[in-house]
């Protein structure tokens, strides 16, 4: 339940938001987890939640004794992957307003939930460009 953001810091000490995980969605650092390494990413409640923790021991634990959990883990993973690489790419090759537009699109629910500077700050703009967009949008339509 609910929506979580997931941000890291620039080298101005600004927040970035690098996701939104929502309603039966996995918040989790892959990287920190597999890797036993500390996070760089932080994570934000932005609506109640209801969350679960578990350790990589008790996760592995799980992931052999549970008969279709592994091809799961890896059909979780494989998404998770693409799912990032689109995002990489569309960062690069579509406009702000198109990011703007997948999302609304894709994920509305991060619309209506997330506060603007959030949202600005995933799509890769600033709050003033995401208002903008917003208002064209609105003529548009």
């Amino acid at each position: 339940e609910g929506l979580i953001r997931s941000y890291v810091h620039d080298f101005n000490g600004n927040d970035i938001t690098t996701e939104f995980t929502g309603n039966n969605e996995i918040a989790i650092d892959v990287v920190s987890l597999f890797h036993q390494i500390p996070s760089v990413e932080y994570f934000q409640a932005l609506t109640d939640c209801t969350c679960y923790e578990i350790s990589l021991d008790k996760f592995q634990v799980l992931y052999h004794a549970i008969k279709g959990f592994s091809e799961w883990g890896r059909a979780w993973m494989s998404k998770s992957l693409f799912d990032l690489k689109q995002r990489t790419i569309s960062m690069i090759t579509d406009s702000a307003s198109d990011r703007y537009q997948k999302l609304q699109q894709q994920h509305p629910q991060i619309l209506q939930q997330a506060p603007l500077k959030f949202i600005a700050s995933y799509l890769g703009i600033t709050d003033t460009s995401l208002s903008r967009i917003r208002k064209e949008l609105v003529k548009v339509s």
